[in-house]
């Protein structure tokens, strides 16, 4: 059984599983649509490939003429492409996501929200969805009240402030950065915006009985989960502009 001490205590983690989904589903959207891209390309152009290929004869495999004389030895072999390492895969990754992420030169802060945001807001749509779906059946199960669930909503407005203001600071400071990887930066965050859903634990045990804390925690709901995905991230401060 799940206590109410025993969830804030697991609510740091939560947090850091929270952020990583977030930027799990932002990177996986972004592979969607250049992915749709690829495949969006008219048919015609391998059509038009395959023709030419038809067209030009190999003359490794065929006579130049057909009473020519004839080509012999083996085929050569072409190098194959070079694979790319881990590493260079990961550097490849981190100028992507600061170019999707990070300000471009001269770009103004209502630019980058105009670029950013709606992208911000379209890779958490689906998660959000599910975590709404999640909370209904959960207040189901443990009988939670219309009026006990609108109170925990008006509760959690200073929850998602705090988890704004503190997200913020951490972009302005850099330990929130996307043209760098800073691993150790990015779990610091983690752990102060557990602290800061744990606070949210006291209040939901205000509202909620021990009953129904525990009818929704043995459903497999998690309220660091919720709160996580739930705060109004496309809020967030468009970063510093890169050093130069």
């Amino acid at each position: 059984m799940l206590s109410i001490w025993g969830m804030a205590r697991a609510t740091p983690i939560l947090a850091a599983t929270t952020v990583a989904g977030v930027a799990l589903s932002l990177w996986l959207w972004h592979e969607n649509r250049a992915l749709r891209a690829e495949l969006d390309k008219p048919a015609a152009t391998g059509e038009a490939t395959a023709e030419v290929s038809a067209r030009t004869a190999d003359p490794w495999q065929s006579p130049t003429r057909a009473s020519g004389p004839q080509r012999s030895g083996a085929v050569p072999e072409l190098p194959g492409p070079k694979e790319e390492s881990r590493l260079a895969r990961r550097a490849r990754h981190t100028d992507e996501l600061a170019e999707m992420f990070g300000r471009a030169e001269g770009e103004t802060p209502d630019q980058y929200r105009a670029r950013v945001m709606p992208m911000i807001k379209a890779g958490l749509a689906i998660p959000r969805q599910r975590a709404e779906d999640m909370r209904k059946e959960a207040e189901e199960k443990a009988h939670v009240t219309p009026q006990q669930s609108a109170q925990l909503d008006r509760a959690f407005d200073k929850v998602y402030g705090d988890a704004i203001d503190y997200a913020n600071k951490a972009i302005a400071d850099g330990e929130l950065s996307p043209y760098e990887r800073n691993v150790a930066g990015w779990l610091d965050f983690a752990g102060g915006l557990g602290g800061i859903l744990t606070d949210a634990q006291t209040q939901i045990g205000q509202v909620l009985s021990p009953e129904q804390v525990k009818a929704m925690s043995d459903s497999g709901f998690e309220w660091g989960e919720y709160l996580g995905l739930e705060a109004p991230w496309e809020q967030l401060e468009p970063p510093p502009l890169r050093k130069q």
